[in-house]
């Protein structure tokens, strides 16, 4: 079958080109297949998504939290954490990952939220929960959501950052985009994208194809066709994302444990059907373009930024490469690296990880 993982392997040709930066491996036959079913479908079938069912809308979902109204007429809804804004000494903006909302946070306690005066406000990034879509949706676009979040709730000149797991592309893009904005960030088990040209190539290739042979696929078509995602993941036939099934194998015993209890009392169901009611496309598919796609800048080419910078990772992630994150941490030397024995990828369930992470990123001591 044309979808087998065995075949022939070449480097994507961009990232090459610019100085022989890694890029994740796609089977030769394989890319040229993308271009040209992308644009078989495009003549023919037009596999356009259906429209989004805007909340508030006729027909959409209704508004039930809080939102605000960007400058481009977007609205963003968000959840309060943690101390009163007014008496906070530090003021913390939440970005949730792949399926989550603006309800997810670290988890810290309510006594160390208090005694460190922290407030934290989440929010359903855009096409998520009960935000609107962004068609435009971009690594830069991610930022300035937090940016502008950030100012309509009078946070200050300065905030924190924290992003978990894929939605630390918001992180990557604040430290990039807005760093003077930024009073310290820390990502926890943030997502990689193999085509990032800081990887080198044989590394980002053999862990690349450890990958489930559905997950290979559905990255390589977030990479090189994103115009036929929603359409290549609705195939029952071909090879598609066990993220999106929450099929992935997951080695680490505490991450195996919560999707197995979360599957079987209609919490994984649930968080999927709060996440995407607005539209898979906006939602999930979006997400995967965008953080597999073709980024404007290498995380690893950043210069430091004026605050510090912290990163948790598991080693026995299934989700993300603990070896491609010990690549990335080493490469940039103002990235404090702390690995995590013995743990996965859902670090918010880590028992008092988020009373650590919070003091560390404050500076305060234990």
């Amino acid at each position: 079958m044309w979808v087998t993982s065995s075949m022939p392997q070449v480097w994507d040709e961009e990232a090459a080109a610019k100085g022989g930066g890694a890029a994740a491996v796609t089977p030769a036959p394989a890319a040229a297949m993308l271009g040209s079913l992308a644009g078989w479908l495009s003549r023919t079938v037009q596999p356009q998504p259906p429209p989004p069912r805007v909340c508030g809308t006729e027909g959409g979902p209704p508004v039930t939290a809080p939102r605000l109204r960007l400058r481009d007429g977007r609205h963003l809804a968000y959840c309060e954490s943690g101390v009163p804004r007014d008496q906070a000494r530090f003021k913390v903006v939440f970005s949730h990952g792949f399926t989550g909302s603006r309800e997810d946070s670290v988890r810290a306690s309510q006594e160390v939220a208090e005694e460190l005066g922290v407030y934290m406000v989440g929010f359903d990034r855009a096409g998520y929960g009960q935000s609107d879509p962004n068609p435009n949706r971009s690594v830069k676009s991610a930022a300035l959501d937090v940016e502008e979040l950030a100012d309509a709730l009078g946070l200050g000149p300065k905030f924190y950052v924290i992003g978990i797991s894929l939605g630390c592309h918001a992180v990557w893009g604040a430290l990039k985009y807005i760093p003077d904005r930024i009073a310290g960030a820390a990502m926890m088990a943030p997502v990689v994208n193999y085509w990032w040209p800081g990887f080198p190539p044989e590394l980002a290739a053999e862990v690349y194809a450890k990958q489930e042979v559905g997950d290979q696929w559905a990255l390589r078509v977030s990479h090189h066709a994103p115009g036929i995602l929603h359409w290549w993941m609705d195939q029952s036939w071909l090879p598609t994302s066990t993220v999106v099934a929450g099929t992935t194998p997951l080695p680490n015993a505490r991450d195996a444990e919560i999707r197995r209890n979360m599957q079987a009392d209609g919490t994984f169901q649930q968080k999927r059907e709060q996440a995407t009611q607005q539209g898979i496309h906006e939602s999930y598919y979006r997400d995967m373009t965008v953080m597999f796609g073709k980024w404007e800048f290498d995380p690893m080419a950043l210069p430091e930024p004026p605050c510090p910078v912290h990163l948790w990772q598991g080693d026995e992630d299934g989700l993300v490469p603990v070896v491609l994150q010990r690549y990335l941490a080493g490469k940039l030397a103002w990235v404090n690296y702390h690995e995590l024995p013995g743990t996965g990828h859902f670090l918010s369930a880590v028992p008092g990880l988020g009373d650590t992470v919070l003091r560390t990123l404050f500076g305060q001591k234990q």
